[in-house]
């Protein structure tokens, strides 16, 4: 897990366009890593379109946009194109990203009725 103040040590992953990416791959830009629980959902979708409708502002500013979650390259790739997005999604199946940057938190809203059993 990485902690604020602290370099991120370097990691690949497999992304769309069927590429291999190393945050080192980044160096000498910023890199905005957004997370998301599944494509293809309402949320994540406005959220993606958020980054796709901005890139230019994020471009003037040497700024990279990545999307990450635990999808499939695949399925990666189906979402990127429906939804005409200009950077990269990245696949996580196994969390390792997800794990370095502590995102996976349990749901605390979430209400389980009590049986009495």
């Amino acid at each position: 897990m990485i902690t604020p103040g602290n370099p991120v040590t370097d990691f690949e992953a497999l992304a769309t366009g069927d590429k291999m990416v190393k945050l080192s791959d980044y160096r000498g830009q910023y890199l905005l890593i957004y997370f998301y629980p599944k494509d293809n959902t309402p949320g994540c979708i406005l959220e993606g379109q958020h980054f796709r409708d901005n890139i230019e502002k994020f471009t003037s500013l040497n700024t990279v946009i990545v999307g990450v979650s635990r999808d499939s390259v695949r399925v990666h790739e189906g979402f990127k194109t429906k939804q005409d997005f200009p950077f990269d999604l990245l696949s996580d199946p196994d969390e390792t990203l997800c794990q370095l940057f502590d995102v996976i938190k349990l749901k605390n809203m979430l209400i389980v009725p009590d049986y009495g059993g």
